[in-house]
């Protein structure tokens, strides 16, 4: 798998963007045509599809649409044979697994109809990858299967706010790879160096952006929905990030990890330095910003701060800091409804290794 980072003369990153309007399938299909993906992936190549699904069932502008993911399943298989869909377990200090996202959402239903894998990447192995950020050596754990046996990963985000990282989009979204999301909680205050590194070492990728619908004010899980109605194909998920903002009508300078990965890194930085089939500004609605309440601070301090991501998760105190923080805010997933009950026992075969020759 080709690990190495974008460097001085490098093609020119290119995206392509399209009205959203019977079905998703036309346009993916033009946008991977138009990417050059037939020179980067032969028939028989492993593709992983990682969308985003961080909540318990589906919601509109929170996670990719079901018929996003089947219509870009049906795409790739023009181009290969072996596809695998995967998430990790979600939900931060309150986990929960994703095998009953599958179930929710129809992939169970889309594995049997077109022959694809489903994998829980919690389930899998994986092996801690080691950089150094700040003059200090850190690590962060990534699945054998991603690192050893795909050809070509495909993320296929939703364009939202976020309360920490200000947007999440096609960057962001491979921050569910990392298996664990105990382990997510203790590298947040290295975001903006560990999203790279991960990124970094998912390459060749590309990104499929589900631009049906976007969601204001308060994401990741919470906020406005809003019609957007466009879908993004790109071969670099951070020029996708950065004609992205372009369409929310954000600066990428206003999203810190946008900018760190431009200063220290050698990212695109502005839609000058990317090819565009089009222009964006047919396709720009609402202006998109972030609005925080004062309850959502804590969690943005223990985002940014080691020590106190320490006090308000891993602590003896962080049980009843949580505790005291849900008098005043509800919980992102309501546990008690019927919808999200979460004590289904995940299937077998998830748990079992990855490798090629299974896929």
């Amino acid at each position: 798998m080709n690990q190495a980072r974008p460097v001085s003369g490098a093609p020119r990153p290119r995206v392509y963007l399209d009205r959203l309007e019977s079905d998703y399938l036309t346009p993916v299909r033009v946008g991977l045509d138009w990417i050059g993906l037939a020179s980067r992936l032969r028939w028989g190549d492993t593709v992983f599809i990682k969308p985003n699904l961080t909540f318990p069932v589906f919601r509109k502008g929170v996670m990719t649409n079901p018929q996003c993911l089947e219509d870009v399943v049906i795409a790739l298989r023009d181009y290969t044979n072996r596809i695998i869909v995967g998430e990790a377990d979600s939900g931060g200090y309150n986990r929960f697994s994703i095998d009953h996202v599958f179930d929710a959402i129809g992939l169970r239903e889309l594995q049997r109809r077109y022959g694809i894998q489903i994998v829980n990447l919690s389930h899998c192995p994986y092996r801690s990858v080691a950089f150094n950020y700040r003059g200090r050596q850190h690590a962060v754990p990534m699945s054998e299967l991603l690192l050893d046996n795909v050809d070509l990963f495909v993320t296929v985000p939703v364009p939202k706010t976020h309360m920490n990282t200000r947007i999440s989009m096609a960057v962001k979204n491979q921050w569910g790879c990392i298996p664990e999301p105990n382990m997510r909680l203790r590298l947040h205050p290295m975001f903006e160096k560990v999203i790279f590194e991960v990124n970094s070492l998912l390459r060749p990728s590309i990104a499929v952006v589900d631009g049906k619908y976007g969601l204001n004010r308060s994401g990741p899980m919470l906020g406005d929905v809003v019609d957007l109605d466009w879908v993004m194909v790109a071969d670099d998920v951070y020029a996708a990030d950065v004609v992205g903002c372009e369409l929310m009508r954000i600066r990428p300078a206003d999203v810190y990890y946008l900018r760190y990965a431009g200063a220290h890194e050698g990212t695109v930085t502005s839609t000058s330095e990317i090819d565009l089939n089009q222009e964006t500004r047919p396709f720009q609605r609402e202006r998109f910003y972030l609005k925080r309440a004062w309850t959502d601070y804590p969690g943005v301090l223990a985002f940014r701060s080691s020590r106190i991501a320490y006090l308000a998760y891993y602590s003896p105190f962080a049980d009843i800091l949580h505790r005291l923080l849900y008098v005043f805010r509800k919980p992102f997933y309501d546990y008690g409804a019927p919808e999200h009950t979460l004590d289904v026992e995940p299937v077998d075969a998830s748990t079992q290794p990855i490798t090629r020759e299974t896929v």
